[in-house]
């Protein structure tokens, strides 16, 4: 069994937990997944069955287009609203122009500090392992490219954006940078990947429906 598989990922699953399910649901010794997703995001996670596990690095260095919602006013520890508030600003109005300058500065080539709690290996250990240790390191700062940030809405105090990206872009990052230059702090609210490469949502297919019927095609 050879093939690729573009599930929606749903919501409080980590990408490892969607792909050990398939993994023992099926039987299937080798499979893996094409970009991790955070638990708290949704949408297209390429999971890679046998032969095509080989393609996993390739398809993970595709571009990404990802729909988020920011809550502008709370800064937290993770970026996203999962985190411990460490600052809370009441917000009013977003001055649009101010807003506007802001994302476009933010296209192109970005330099982005993974934040604490990922993934992401410093010296041989993953951050968001330190970090729950209550260790607090330096990561070096990594080079991304975001091709354009879109604005989908403002309704205060959240406003909605989409992104399409390079591979390692962080959009908890990218929405705390975006609070922090209009002068109320944001975090993540919301995250849904609707495209990566030529795998769009529309085609995408329901965990639970995998699970409960073999009637897909790798």
């Amino acid at each position: 069994m050879d093939g690729i598989l573009n599930i929606d990922k749903p919501k409080d699953w980590t990408s490892h937990d969607v792909v050990a399910k398939i993994r023992s649901h099926f039987k299937i010794k080798k499979v893996g997944h094409a970009g991790t997703l955070d638990p708290n995001a949704t949408g297209v996670l390429l999971i890679c069955i046998g032969k095509a596990t080989k393609r996993t690095g390739f398809l993970t260095g595709q571009k990404k287009t990802y729909e988020g919602t920011l809550l502008l006013g709370i800064t937290t520890d993770t970026q996203d609203i999962k985190g411990k508030v460490i600052k809370k600003i009441k917000v009013e109005k977003v001055d649009t122009e101010l807003l506007s300058g802001i994302l476009e500065d933010l296209t192109g080539d970005v330099s982005q500090i993974p934040p604490m709690y990922s993934a992401v290996h410093y010296k041989g250990e993953r951050l968001y392992k330190l970090a729950r240790k209550g260790i607090k390191v330096n990561p070096e700062p990594r080079k991304v490219h975001i091709y354009s940030i879109e604005l989908l809405s403002i309704n205060i105090p959240e406003i909605s954006i989409r992104v399409v990206c390079s591979k390692g872009t962080y959009i908890r990052t990218l929405a705390d940078t975006i609070g922090e230059k209009l002068g109320y702090g944001a975090c993540l609210k919301e995250l849904r990947r609707i495209q990566v490469g030529d795998f769009h949502i529309k085609d995408s297919l329901a965990l639970k429906d995998v699970l409960e019927t073999k009637k897909w095609i790798l």
